[in-house]
């Protein structure tokens, strides 16, 4: 039984409503005119000031609050799961970026306009926070807003943008994810401008510290609904600016239910695969969060969007409450196999080579010569799903071996790829040799 989508939560639902008041005169709180987007350089911003740094070689891996915690955070909450990110070695595998997201501040800036974070979830500081994640070694990543407000209605980095990320960078953070809420359009400029000039000047401020952050985009997902050239567009310039980009709808919270949090896994995989020729090499789509742990999904459909966001390269960000995985979650996300197949140094996004109501194939080269080939049983039904080698971009070859990175299983097969009777919901994940 196929099932709608989850409707847009969080803040990318609070962004749609700003953006669509700012586009018809009607926000109730219009930023100063010392805040608003310079309209002279709008147009050309981002690529005035040069691509930014590649910051991100492999896409990034770690962990984020917002949808298993949203605003219930504090800096035990954060430096718990970062223990347990040491604790559980998920941390030695490659998670090892902490993310507080939206919430973390005070509701207004302190007397120099600085940020400030708020002192009863933070009572020592973000810069405390970030010494305390160094220590264990790993990265402090922390959220703004390349708007007014953020989406939850905290200070936003507009009219800041210089101020804030000298902050940041005094603080050591390592990576800024940027919102896109309650940004005016500026008079005479298109939404798409607009965007553009803001997320170029936060880019500009960040490279202008001289301190490596990298820079997570989140302007393509409020243009995920104004057709694809437009979309498409915003992803094109989103790679010049930052690192990598959030593509559209958030993936569902932990207050929904589990069939609520496969479908909108399902929706996310489905816009995202058809993004790979916008992607390259240390610049990353973004379908958003893993919900590995306690969501109440099944072994399969955590093990299916960990091996299909393997597949689309995409970045590795768990948002969960760590300490509390089960043995079944911490073996999904640690699983070294599927690991390597997202890092592979190539840096390729995997292709569908088929797809139809229920199932997908997708395929993705590997450094070494081998590929990946994903065979995903989206339906309720158990399925057999198959592909050619030739289907899949593999060299011609008498045989080819197959290792199930699941189950580790290895077998061999001639030209067609085979896996019978994959169960609902499920994926079955092979590196593939010619020999």
């Amino acid at each position: 039984m196929s099932r709608s989508p989850v409707p847009r939560t969080g803040r990318t639902l609070a962004g749609l409503t700003a953006v669509a008041a700012c586009s018809a005169g009607l926000l109730a709180a219009p930023a100063p005119a010392s805040a608003a987007p310079d309209p002279a350089r709008a147009p050309g911003a981002a690529r005035a000031a040069g691509a930014y740094p590649n910051l991100a070689p492999r896409p990034p891996m770690g962990w984020n609050d917002w949808s298993y915690y949203m605003c219930r955070i504090d800096e035990k909450t954060v430096l718990d799961n970062a223990r347990a990110l040491v604790r559980t070695g998920l941390a030695g595998k490659g998670y090892r970026t902490v993310t507080v997201d939206d919430c973390w501040m005070s509701r207004a800036r302190g007397s120099r306009g600085e940020l400030v974070a708020d002192p009863e979830k933070f009572p020592h500081g973000m810069a405390y926070l970030g010494r305390q994640l160094h220590r264990m070694g790993l990265k402090f990543g922390i959220y703004t807003d390349v708007g007014t407000l953020t989406c939850e209605k905290y200070p936003g980095s507009l009219g800041h943008f210089p101020q804030d990320a000298q902050q940041f960078a005094r603080w050591k953070v390592d990576y800024v994810k940027a919102d896109g809420c309650n940004v005016p359009v500026a008079p005479g400029h298109t939404k798409e401008e607009t965007y553009r000039d803001v997320y170029g000047q936060m880019s500009r401020a960040l490279r202008d510290t001289g301190r490596p952050m990298t820079f997570s985009v989140s302007a393509p997902a409020y243009f995920q609904y104004d057709g694809d050239s437009v979309w498409h567009r915003v992803i094109g310039w989103s790679a010049e600016v930052g690192n990598l980009w959030r593509g559209g709808r958030d993936v569902a919270l932990q207050q929904h239910t589990p069939a609520a949090k496969w479908s909108s896994i399902l929706y996310n995989f489905r816009y995202n695969v058809k993004l790979a020729a916008l992607q390259k090499p240390g610049r990353w789509n973004d379908p958003d969060f893993l919900l590995a742990g306690d969501t109440g999904l099944t072994r399969a459909e955590i093990q299916s969007q960990m091996s299909l966001w393997a597949m689309m390269a995409a970045p590795l960000i768990s948002s969960t409450d760590v300490a509390r995985l089960s043995p079944q979650a911490r073996e999904v996300l640690g699983n070294p196999k599927v690991i390597a197949v997202d890092q592979d140094a190539l840096g390729v996004q995997g292709r569908l080579v088929r797809q139809d109501d229920g199932s997908a194939v997708l395929a993705k080269p590997l450094k070494n010569g081998d590929a990946a080939v994903a065979l995903f049983n989206s339906g309720d039904t158990p399925r057999t799903l198959s592909v050619t080698a030739a289907a899949a971009g593999l060299p011609d070859a008498g045989s080819y071996r197959l290792h199930d990175l699941v189950t580790g299983r290895r077998t061999r097969s001639d030209r067609t790829i085979v896996a019978r009777d994959v169960p609902p919901h499920s994926t079955v994940l092979y590196r593939v040799t010619p020999h």
